[in-house]
């Protein structure tokens, strides 16, 4: 897959990936910030500025102004934010890239910010906050991460708290944009029907103007938290004790950042475990011992550190069991290469492959493909350098993975469910 990347004069960079057959186009706006570069007592900011951002601006100083600007051309827009990175994108037919483009930049750059909005959208937010806390399967990754990443900023909620979004004031956000929305800071990733030489002239058209660095930028030299991740020394549990038909339960340990070369044999790892109908944990505690419903593991990656779990939703009288069960699955790959076949293996690399594939069909996902990669490590793989990376892990690599992963010292399990005695787990996984 082709792709074009460039640089505007005050340091905006700018992804274009060419699609010749498609009519469509996702413009998508990212600026390397999120939860984790927040402030303590301003837990929550970077979404609290991506939900005012649609708020009313400059162009349009109403929300309903800027979604009449999309829905008049049968568009659709949203944004998203992450603990790394919040996002911004419009997704289009491409003869209307440049209204796209116009309503991005002024969402961005015009905010109006108004107090009455942002005092009733404070509500809004509190009742996103409200929905997790009463969705365990929604609440349990946000508790595994509370647990995993104990004392660093990637344990805090990416939504807030109920007491730092009630106490967040216009000059609050105000300063939170001038610290983190500058050029450098920022990246526009564009896929889709699209003549490169239109995109880059819009974008001189619509972001030259926005400011190269801040002052924020030029005491740190670059924007994004400075927290060390502290070494894991013991394996914790953490328990939050709720009336339910349902335990949820996520495992897991401590891993590896984004940048690391072996993420490939542990997306491969995580495959063989819990990534499909046909992986061991799935057959082992779904088909053959009927523990759970829904059972999956996945590598997941920051910057700097990441981990590898496995989600569960167990019967509340299975749940002990169920913890053996998969904690005895992960063991099982410590011991020997040979307990991994060559047609495990392979239909691991393609299941990967495929749902790469299938995910890159679609131009939004395109742009989350290149936009953080480049984001986070300033770097890009195409989808064939992926393919080529996963074409190359060896079973010992996996195992390799595997040994170096599933420590006790590493492990953390999170649960929601009716229990009381947090120590009867603490000594399952001990």
């Amino acid at each position: 897959m082709d792709y074009t990347k460039t640089k505007l004069s005050n340091g905006l960079r700018v992804i274009t990936v060419p699609m010749p057959s498609h009519e469509s186009v996702t413009v998508t706006l990212w600026v390397k910030a999120g939860s984790r570069d927040e402030e303590k007592r301003l837990n929550g900011i970077s979404h609290f500025f991506e939900h005012m951002a649609f708020k009313g601006s400059k162009k349009r100083p109403t929300a309903r102004k800027v979604s009449e600007a999309i829905d008049s051309i049968g568009g659709e827009f949203n944004a998203g934010t992450s603990k790394e990175w919040t996002n911004f994108y419009v997704k289009c037919r491409n003869t209307h890239i440049k209204i796209a483009f116009d309503v991005i930049s002024d969402m961005i750059l015009n905010p109006i910010l108004d107090n009455k909005e942002i005092e009733k959208e404070k509500g809004v937010i509190l009742e996103e906050i409200a929905l997790h806390e009463d969705t365990p399967v929604m609440k349990i990754g946000d508790l595994f991460e509370e647990l995993i990443f104990e004392g660093s900023p990637l344990s805090r909620d990416i939504s807030g708290t109920p007491e730092s979004v009630k106490a967040m004031v216009r000059n609050d956000i105000l300063r939170y944009i001038d610290e983190h929305y500058f050029a450098g800071n920022i990246l526009l990733t564009v896929a889709g029907g699209i003549e490169e030489k239109e995109v880059f002239k819009l974008a001189g058209q619509y972001f030259a103007y926005l400011k190269s660095k801040t002052r924020l930028a030029a005491r740190q030299g670059q924007s994004g938290s400075k927290e060390l991740l502290n070494k894991q020394l013991k394996p914790k549990v953490k328990l939050k004790t709720k009336k339910s038909d349902q335990a949820h339960l996520i495992i897991g340990f401590r891993g590896y950042g984004k940048g690391k070369s072996s993420r490939f044999a542990e997306a491969i790892l995580a495959t063989i475990l819990g990534g499909g109908m046909s992986s061991r944990l799935f057959l082992e505690v779904r088909d053959k011992r009927g523990l759970a419903y829904s059972i999956a593991t996945s590598s997941d990656h920051y910057k700097d550190s990441g981990y590898f779990a496995t989600y569960a939703g167990v019967a509340l009288n299975k749940i002990e069991e169920a913890i053996k069960v998969i904690l005895s699955e992960h063991k099982k790959l410590q011991n020997s290469k040979t307990l991994i076949s060559k047609e495990e293996l392979k239909k691991a690399k393609e299941f990967l492959k495929g749902h790469l594939a299938l995910a890159l069909e679609d131009t939004k996902d395109i742009n989350y493909f290149f936009g953080e990669e480049e984001l986070l490590l300033g770097c890009i793989l195409t989808p064939e350098d992926v393919f080529e990376k996963v074409n190359k892990v060896t079973i010992e690599d996996v195992v390799a993975v595997a040994k170096d992963l599933f420590k006790t010292e590493k492990l953390n399990l999170a649960i929601i469910g009716p229990y009381e005695d947090k120590q009867k787990f603490v000594k399952l996984i001990t």
